[in-house]
């Protein structure tokens, strides 16, 4: 019974460590998803004016 308690320790802190910060990273990679598409709208209506 102790070695399965230490066994699932052991696999669920870095799944929850995973989970958590791939939840953090998400909003940051939509945000800078948004930014790239701002950024080559407005390359492309530079070219346009060129």
């Amino acid at each position: 019974m102790q070695a399965w308690l230490t066994s699932v320790s052991d696999v669920a802190f870095p799944i929850l460590v995973t989970m958590f910060l791939l939840v953090r990273i998400e909003s940051k990679l939509t945000s800078l998803e948004a930014a790239i598409r701002n950024l080559a709208q407005s390359i492309d209506r530079k070219k346009i004016e060129i």
